[in-house]
């Protein structure tokens, strides 16, 4: 799965246990109602943020988790995340990688046109 949007906030990374770090990126939607999503990245993917800095358009892959806990009291709860596994920039919109189609007016007009001369296209 994906989510696409700017990014909010990236948080710094969190040692959790002496074995588990997680760091948390919060990344906006742009839909009607925008949604602010957040998604963890642990382990090694926590060094993929880095170089992610607020407002950045971005893609990031996504996993979504979810688990069950029972409780001292033997009541059973459940939880979900997010989990990011990759992120990549997205090209600002109006940007695009082809260059742009030059204007009819930047071709000379042909001038040696013969009526007379027979047309081999075949259609």
């Amino acid at each position: 799965m994906e989510v696409t949007g700017k990014v909010k906030v990236v948080n710094p990374e969190q040692q959790v246990s002496a074995a588990f770090k997680k760091r948390e990126l919060v990344v906006t939607t742009e839909e009607q109602y925008p949604q602010h999503i957040l998604i963890e990245f642990t382990q090694d993917k926590c060094d993929l943020l880095s170089s992610y800095k607020q407002g950045e358009a971005v893609k990031v892959s996504i996993n979504l988790r979810g688990r069950e806990w029972v409780n001292p009291q033997g009541e059973t709860r459940y939880f979900n995340s997010i989990q990011g596994w990759r992120i990549e920039r997205l090209a600002p919109e109006g940007a695009s990688q082809a260059p742009p189609m030059p204007t009819a007016e930047t071709f000379a007009p042909a001038t040696n046109l013969n009526e007379d001369e027979p047309d081999d296209l075949p259609f």
